[in-house]
């Protein structure tokens, strides 16, 4: 099954960049992606850009509009995610708790949608 680990940091709480601490969390990512491309399980992962460098967009009145920054203005901000193929949400959460963020921030155990199921 696949699933998407949506990672959500408070800018505030993250090591800074440049930083002993910012260093030790991307060997923890790096290590993490290495472990999960061993195991076959990683589909696609990224990091994101800056909520400020976001654009929103939606229809209303038959009218697009588009806003700069996230629609929601929270203090964590989606700074990147996973997209893995494991067996089962155990799976999916024994991966999440090894993404370095999650001692700082929080993420989010999204299974996709499965449109074409086999069968």
């Amino acid at each position: 099954m696949k699933y998407m680990l949506l990672i959500y940091n408070d800018p505030a709480r993250e090591p800074a960049y440049g930083t002993e601490e910012f260093k030790a969390m991307m060997n923890g990512y790096f290590a993490l992606n290495q472990k999960m491309n061993s195991a076959g399980i990683l589909l696609s992962g990224e990091g994101l850009a800056g909520v400020e460098t976001a654009t929103s967009l939606r229809i209303r009145a038959g009218k697009v509009e588009t806003m700069d920054g996230p629609f929601a203005e929270t203090k964590e901000h989606l700074g990147g995610y996973y997209v893995i193929d494991v067996p089962d949400l155990d799976s999916a959460l024994r991966y999440a708790a090894e993404i370095p963020s999650a001692s700082h921030g929080t993420i989010e155990i999204r299974p996709l949608m499965d449109y074409n199921p086999a069968g």
